[in-house]
């Protein structure tokens, strides 16, 4: 930037500009300069131990160069009324604008910054205004006694008239009126990013100050001058600065003096570094800060003499201990370097990784990295990590402030405290810093607004996340893929719930275990490429674990032709996949519902169906209303039956899902869960029995008793929940009874028991006006059981 102005920028032109303070109203320091921020060595002429009597009204002579007026009389003061805009203002400012009070810090320091930069700049065509003024830096004292914060900076300070205009109204921006000049001359360029748009900024002193005192001296002017305003007052004070104690050889110095409830907090000297560090670390002038500190020195102590003994004082021996002594000095405080105003080129993967960890309190280093800049109408510069390991509760999958993402504006921090702004909430782990010079910011500077810029911004910062993940899975080496999978997957299929702009990037990155793949997960890509011509869809099931997915009698006929099933197993997996509906042209289709197509239906299932349609509609008969109907399946080849869901209803799984939803609303889980369809595999025996049955004894009970505890069984194989367990339990107690009764023999006590336990429910049954014929269980075993030795 300074460059481009040392041809056109000539030493009339910048007369004719005058420096006033900065953008937000000007900081003490920065009143009339860009935001950047610096801090060195200690400017000429300011005398650190005055501080305490900075408030008091002082008598000095004036070193006119007309007249001399007598010592003891007072300088001249004079007196202003705010405008009545800045008045309000200032009402707003303290009670209103801002959360926080401690981003007073924030707008004073990026004032000092701004009149820092802004001295640079004007310096580049005029280098007188460079002279004798130390170097370019911030310096911050905290007085816990005294109940003072000093904010000095050697910046481009403020003449009389600009200290009026700057601080006593809110429209008189300097900085915007610089900006105006620089814009109205054509020959001048149009690199306008260090000059600040607000000037509210310094009011902000008002939040934890209930006296602030400017003294400001610019390198235009040969007298300094000291602004002096009282919290909720409706006027200020500015008058010449001639105590030669008191004087600054350039830049702006300002005195907060907290407020009682105040000046513990912000007054403590590791507080107001913590806050530098925070809001301030990557601003590009050195910021010095009043630290206390320890040292270790040796000092010499006489020895006593022992006892008995008498020594002249020549003779004395000398002792030298070592002692802990604390002492104050001030300290950098913002010596980490701004990694994303580097190049690329030049920065090795090692400091990448320090930076992460050490701004983001990782201790591991991160899987991914990536370091752009972005350019044309939206600009900025921006570092994004992918973390090493996953966040330890879930609870942060759903929560999208996790303040991963900080948001800098010309180096300053702004916030981190988001609500889906600047990243969506699938991509919520992502960490990093952005940093814009013309990001649109309310006056506060904390909220960000939903403009077109911040959606371009968000749009591009996803883009770049994307190609990130991306470069990740495309590794040769697939174990770091493997581990963000892991630890991601989650978000990624969150993404597909969420985000349906982008199910063409985020479908690729999937990852699934699968009939074919169940030690390892595959993608969609190679499911498809492993797809046999013929097949027309992508096949999967949704349940509760993998083992549970594998033993599905669903998978019996697919497994059998060789068509490769995706296994869903976590809870997101099924919603993921209804949302995507379809990848590249191939339909998903879920293997537990009706209608299911496998593109070789043969003409012999004609006549199957002829054959069991008795069968199909005496099943229905028996079951009533627990089913929508009773048909041939077309997906068993060994389990005797399956309850399927209707096509529009909620799965096995989802139905599972939604009962365990804690705040569920049950009168919707009946309408949602649709039909069911009772499916028999007309080549297993039993539903070869139960056909023989329905045809020669339909109304005997043992078959519908049968058939009861088939489709029971059938809701347990297929996924659902019995509504009785403790009755299919008896049922399946009482036919172990009828299959393993006397079968190893019993003693005579049991069979006496057994007997008389016969004959009494025989008789209660013959009391009710029905015979029963008490048949031993070791009568009925045909030669064919499987339990005879």
């Amino acid at each position: 930037m300074a460059p481009a102005l040392s041809g056109t920028l000539g030493a009339s032109s910048v007369a004719a500009l005058r420096p006033c303070a900065a953008r937000r109203a000007p900081s003490a320091a920065s009143s009339v300069a860009p935001r950047g921020s610096g801090a060195a060595r200690c400017p000429r002429g300011v005398r650190w131990e005055a501080e305490k009597s900075r408030g008091r009204l002082v008598r000095v002579r004036c070193d006119a160069a007309v007249t001399e007026k007598p010592a003891g009389e007072e300088a001249a003061e004079e007196k202003f009324e705010y405008q009545a805009e800045v008045s309000r203002l200032m009402d707003l400012i303290v009670h209103s604008l801002y959360s926080h009070k401690e981003v007073f810090l924030r707008e004073l320091v990026s004032n000092a910054s701004d009149a820092l930069d802004k001295l640079r700049f004007l310096g580049v065509t005029d280098s007188s205004l460079l002279a004798d003024g130390g170097e370019l830096e911030i310096r911050i004292k905290p007085d816990p006694d005294a109940g003072t914060i000093t904010i000095t900076d050697t910046g481009v300070g403020m003449t009389k008239d600009e200290l009026k205009d700057c601080l006593g109204t809110i429209a008189q921006s300097g900085t915007s009126k610089f900006l105006k000049a620089l814009k109205e001359n054509q020959d001048l360029g149009s690199d306008n990013g260090l000059i600040g748009q607000f000037g509210v900024g310094f009011y902000s002193a008002f939040l934890v100050a209930e006296k602030v005192v400017v003294s400001t001296k610019s390198p235009k002017s040969d007298k300094q001058y000291v602004w002096e305003a009282v919290a909720d007052s409706s006027s200020y004070v500015i008058k010449e600065e001639t105590d030669p104690e008191k004087m600054l050889t350039r830049g702006t110095q300002i005195t907060l003096f907290l407020r009682p409830d105040d000046k513990y907090e912000f007054a403590d000297p590791s507080r107001i570094q913590g806050l530098v560090k925070n809001y301030s670390q990557f601003v590009s002038f050195p910021i010095y800060t009043w630290q206390e500190k320890s040292r270790t020195v040796e000092v010499e102590e006489d020895e006593e003499p022992k006892e008995g003994e008498e020594a002249t004082e020549g003779e004395k021996q000398k002792k030298k201990k070592t002692i802990t002594e604390k002492y104050w000095d001030w300290e950098l405080a913002n010596e980490t370097k701004p990694i994303w105003m580097r190049n690329p080129k030049e920065i090795e993967k090692s400091e990448y990784n320090e930076f992460y960890k050490k701004t983001f309190n990782e201790f591991l280093d991160p899987l991914a990295h990536t370091h752009f800049t972005t350019e044309g109408e939206v600009e900025f510069r921006s570092v994004l990590y992918i973390p090493g390991m996953a966040p330890l509760s879930n609870e942060e999958i759903m929560n999208p402030k996790t303040k991963n993402i900080r948001l800098y504006v010309k180096r300053v921090f702004i916030s981190d405290d988001f609500d889906g702004e600047l990243f969506p909430r699938y991509l919520s782990f992502v960490k990093g810093v952005v940093d814009s010079n013309d990001l649109p910011l309310n006056v506060s500077r904390e909220i960000l607004q939903e403009s077109r810029i911040v959606r371009i911004m968000r749009k591009r910062l996803v883009r770049k996340t994307f190609d990130m993940i991306e470069e990740i899975a495309e590794k040769e080496d697939k174990e770091d893929y493997k581990k963000f999978w892991e630890s991601f997957g989650k978000f990624i299929k969150l993404g597909c719930i969420e985000d349906t702009g982008n199910h063409k990037r985020l479908a690729p990155l999937l990852r699934f275990h699968s009939s074919k793949n169940e030690g390892d997960t595959i993608s969609l890509d190679q499911y498809v490429e492993n797809m046999p011509e013929s097949q027309k869809a992508i096949y999967y099931i949704a349940t509760d674990s993998l083992q549970s997915a594998k033993t599905a009698p669903f998978l019996e006929k697919l497994v059998q032709k060789d068509i490769e099933v995706l296994y869903l197993i976590e809870p997101i997996d099924e919603v993921a996949i209804q949302n995507l509906q379809t990848y590249k042209e191939k339909k998903f289709v879920d293997i537990s519902k009706e209608d299911l197509e496998l593109g070789d239906e043969e003409e012999e299932n004609k006549e199957t169906k002829q054959e069991f349609t008795l069968l199909c509609d005496w099943v229905k008969q028996q079951l009533g209303d627990k089913v929508a109907k009773v048909q041939i399946s077309k997906r068993l080849s060994s389990s005797p039956c399956v309850l399927v869901s209707g096509k529009f209803g909620w799965s096995a799984n989802m139905e599972r899902l939604m009962k365990a939803q804690t705040l569920g609303d049950t009168s919707s889980l009946e309408f949602m869960r649709g039909r069911r369809i009772f499916e028999i595999n007309p080549d297993h025996p039993i539903i070869k029995d139960l056909n023989a049955a329905c045809k020669n004894e339909p109304e005997s009970t043992e078959a519908k008793r049968a058939v009861e505890l088939l489709y029971e069984a059938a809701l347990i194989s297929s996924g659902y929940t019995p509504e009785s367990p403790a009755e299919l339990g008896g049922k399946i107690y009482e036919m172990m009874a009828i299959a393993l009764g006397g079968r190893w023999g019993r003693s005579d006590t049991e069979e006496a028991e057994a007997t008389t336990t016969g004959e009494a429910s025989a008789e209660t049954d013959s009391s009710e006006g029905t015979e029963t014929e008490v048949i031993e269980p070791s009568e009925v075993r045909p030669e064919s059981d499987p339990w005879r030795d």
